[in-house]
């Protein structure tokens, strides 16, 4: 029997975020004036990153990781942070394809050191990649990012994936509203040229500190509207359950994208995953404030059955439905940044 939330949803993936480090300061997630120049904050407000004795150790992962899976969990992320900034990064990669019963192990990356890791992350085991990009204006991506690594970098990264076997490869592009809206068809062009599933995903309130309005949300809706006047689109008929994306396909057969619409069209109804965070705490939804913590019950020697029974009491307890209420006052509410999830 699938273990159920309280809203009957099952529990099938879970994302891993391995740091809370990062080599950009996009605004969406970590700005600058918060978290500093360099990954061990120094941002006027105080903000810092954990010490590194306090993130979950690759053994700790991994037996969290195989505990998840024999509770039903078949899809595992690796977020961050930045990922690859995690030294050895490859190496849990093996750790974690070698778990019976895992069925699909990915990772999503900004790019900035994918051209040199993407031949070690396939050769470990990586199923699948997702890259985001914002951008394809050198100029905006400096800005959006807040960093000095060059958008070919990153475009580079991308051929390196492409080269390494990742298909289909996957780009996410957060739209905003005076920010990169114009972009819309270039981005498809880019990645349609290049047989990648780009995913265009609505503006979000996750966390309290990236200054999200409503009025700056681009909605599916709009999106739609503004392919159809370059190429004939239909929807890719699937089944609903714990799909997050909404997938459509050019008509010709030349490739399909994505929409994520959690603001206008939430999908809390069919949400099956939960995060953990890169100090040990298990969250059961992106907009959550209250993490259980994990990392004590591992450090203070807790049995493999005291931690699959911590995991069953959670999400048995799960009510979690945040994109279904949201309102603009809610999304001032205290919750969980996202550098700390990974989305």
């Amino acid at each position: 029997m699938p273990l159920l939330d309280a809203r009957h949803r099952p529990l099938k993936a879970l994302r891993i975020s391995v740091t809370d480090r990062c080599n950009f300061r996009c605004r969406y997630c970590m700005p600058r004036e918060l978290f500093g120049a360099s990954d061990v904050g120094e941002g006027e407000h105080g903000a810092a990153f954990l010490p590194k004795g306090e993130i979950l150790h690759f053994e700790e992962l991994e037996r969290v990781a195989r505990i998840f899976v024999a509770l039903g969990v078949d899809k595992l992320r690796l977020t961050g942070g930045e990922p690859l900034l995690r030294q050895d990064l490859p190496d849990l990669v093996a750790r974690l394809r070698r778990l019976d019963g895992l069925k699909d192990l990915a990772l999503t990356t900004n790019g900035a050191l994918l051209k040199e890791l993407a031949n070690p992350l396939k050769a470990a085991g990586l199923d699948r990649l997702t890259v985001s990009l914002d951008t394809l204006d050198p100029a905006k991506f400096a800005r959006l990012n807040d960093t000095t690594v060059p958008l070919p970098r990153v475009l580079e990264g991308i051929e390196a994936a492409r080269a390494a076997g990742f298909a289909p490869l996957k780009l996410n592009c957060v739209l905003q509203k005076g920010v990169n809206y114009d972009e819309i068809l270039d981005l498809l062009q880019f990645a349609k040229d290049r047989g990648l599933v780009l995913r265009f995903i609505e503006f979000m309130d996750v966390g309290t500190l990236n200054g999200w309005k409503l009025d700056a949300v681009v909605p599916a809706a709009e999106v739609l509207a503004t392919i159809r006047t370059r190429w004939a689109i239909e929807p890719v008929a699937e089944p609903l359950a714990g799909r997050v994306a909404e997938r459509w396909k050019f008509s010709d057969g030349s490739g399909e994208f994505g929409v994520i619409a959690s603001v206008s069209a939430p999908f809390c109804s069919g949400c099956d995953r939960a995060r953990l965070s890169a100090e040990g705490k298990l969250y059961t939804c992106l907009f959550g404030s209250e993490g259980l913590d994990l990392k004590t019950a591992l450090r203070n020697g807790a049995s493999d059955a005291d931690l699959s029974a911590l995991l069953r009491v959670k999400w048995s307890r799960r009510d979690d439905h945040y994109s279904e209420i949201r309102t603009q006052e809610t999304a001032r509410n205290r919750k969980v940044e996202m550098f700390h999830i990974g989305g």
